[in-house]
């Protein structure tokens, strides 16, 4: 079975710290991948808040996790800040990749403890679907509105 890897782009433009909470934790005694995926939708929703929108309503119109790839790298424990980094890239008519740096520090360095990648698509709710991406959004979830 061939394994899943994300290539992390080397610029992020959104970066969180996210606490790992006693109740992340699972029967072996550290995060597990339910966990990531979890602290993963909260940095996206810091990440769209960061750009004025929500999933819901993202210049009238919303956003579908369409698919998702995890890579894990180290554990997580209980009382870790999670450092996670996202940017957004690949943009279609209709859809966009976010990728994600969750990162730890430890006493010697800063370890990379997951990349992952969601596949999102723009979603008018109502009229039950699909849309094109207004340029707007475009342009502010790739900071090209600042340049």
């Amino acid at each position: 079975m061939a394994r899943i890897k994300v290539d992390l782009p080397e610029q992020f433009t959104f970066t969180t710290t996210i606490p790992i909470r006693i109740t992340d934790l699972n029967y072996g005694g550290h995060v597990g991948n339910d966990t990531i995926l979890s602290i993963i939708h909260e940095a996206r929703v810091q990440f769209m808040q960061h750009h004025g929108y929500g999933e819901l309503n993202m210049a009238g119109l919303g956003v579908i996790m369409s698919d998702v790839g995890i890579e894990f790298k180290q554990e997580l424990f209980y009382a870790d800040q999670v450092k996670v980094s996202v940017v957004a890239t690949e943009f279609s008519k209709i859809a966009f990749e976010l990728y994600y740096k969750l990162e730890k520090e430890t006493s010697e360095k800063t370890v990379l403890v997951a990349a992952a990648k969601t596949g999102m698509v723009c979603y008018d709710y109502a009229k039950k679907k699909v849309a094109a991406i207004p340029e707007e959004v475009r342009l502010k979830l790739t900071g090209a509105e600042r340049q």
